[in-house]
């Protein structure tokens, strides 16, 4: 079969965007994991952290739904959001939409940008749950709220939540970082276990000041990424529970792939985050995709010029990091 597609990024976190809305694709569920599994592989000419499904919605403006490189589905995933965020928009010469989720239906609109030349969107990051069995966490308690978990570290303490996608958060000083402790902990969660059934996102979060965070997460069938956006989110409103950041400010969240903003609404205790940043296209590609076989070969491939004016963004981010965390 013959697929057309658009590589982008947000924050560094790279996806392939396929549209089956103007295209007439129709994937089995075996399918779309295979794809993912294929397309995403680093060894091959494309390399992706995940495929994006654009889709129709009975209730929204469209539909996203979310493979990992492993051919794992997510429910949902904020970088992604922003490119297909961008997608519709653009298709449908909107500034504002809604997006239908795994778990909520989401609204995005296109901002200011972030960065001179850098494409910007906003999305909404919902529903938020601190109750472990919507992780699910095993544990003889309903949530885990900066807390020590003796299994896995007889140091750190631990805040677990769901936005939806489940996440393990802890705030860390840099000596921290420097170590190999949070790889071999983020393997442990998400291979068997007796804590996490169905894995986790495990980020280690450096508060640097008010307003200025770094952000670093093991990903769920990913592994280390440049970012994760519900990590950065959810690790957002973490640092504004510990009183770290205030809710309905601007906090800027660094990241190995650049940086986004978030602001936590906290409406009696009910929270959304507001996650911000660049939606940046790569290339256009069609590709010739053989699954049985389990090869695909490039047929054509189209770059943008969209790169360069992130690239300046992240190397003014890396400036900040390389003066204030990481010496």
């Amino acid at each position: 079969m013959q697929i057309d597609l658009i590589k982008g990024h947000g924050s560094g976190n790279d996806f392939l965007l396929i549209d089956e809305i103007s295209n007439s694709y129709s994937f089995s569920e075996n399918e779309r994991a295979a794809l993912a599994r294929l397309l995403c592989n680093r060894d091959t000419e494309l390399g992706a952290d995940g495929i994006l499904f654009v889709m129709k919605s009975n209730r929204a403006n469209g539909r996203m739904r979310v493979f990992n490189a492993d051919g794992s589905e997510a429910s949902m995933c904020g970088n992604g959001l922003r490119l297909v965020a961008r997608y519709m928009c653009e298709m449908l010469q909107l500034n504002e939409a809604v997006i239908e989720t795994m778990k909520a239906d989401l609204k995005v609109c296109k901002q200011a940008d972030l960065y001179p030349n850098v494409v910007t969107y906003q999305v909404e990051i919902s529903p938020v749950s601190f109750q472990v069995k919507d992780l699910p966490l095993l544990l003889n308690q309903p949530s885990l709220l900066n807390e020590k978990i003796p299994e896995l570290s007889a140091e750190l303490s631990f805040t677990a939540l769901s936005v939806p996608n489940p996440h393990l958060i802890a705030i860390v000083e840099t000596e921290v970082l420097q170590t190999d402790f949070q790889k071999q902990l983020s393997e442990r969660v998400n291979g068997p276990n007796e804590l996490f059934p169905d894995g986790v996102n495990v980020s280690f979060v450096k508060a640097i000041n008010k307003g200025n965070i770094y952000v670093r997460t093991f990903e769920r069938g990913v592994g280390f990424t440049n970012a994760c956006g519900t990590a950065m989110s959810a690790s957002s409103l973490v640092t504004c529970l510990q009183e770290l950041n205030k809710s309905e400010t601007v906090i800027n969240v660094y990241n190995n792939g650049g940086k986004v903003q978030c602001v936590v609404h906290d409406v009696k205790g009910n929270y959304t985050i507001d996650l911000i940043g660049n939606a940046t296209y790569l290339y256009q590609a069609v590709v010739n995709v053989d699954l049985k076989a389990g090869v695909f070969s490039l047929a054509s491939k189209n770059d943008y010029k969209e790169q360069p004016s992130y690239e300046k963004l992240q190397e003014d981010a890396q400036h900040f990091l390389n003066q204030t965390i990481k010496g």
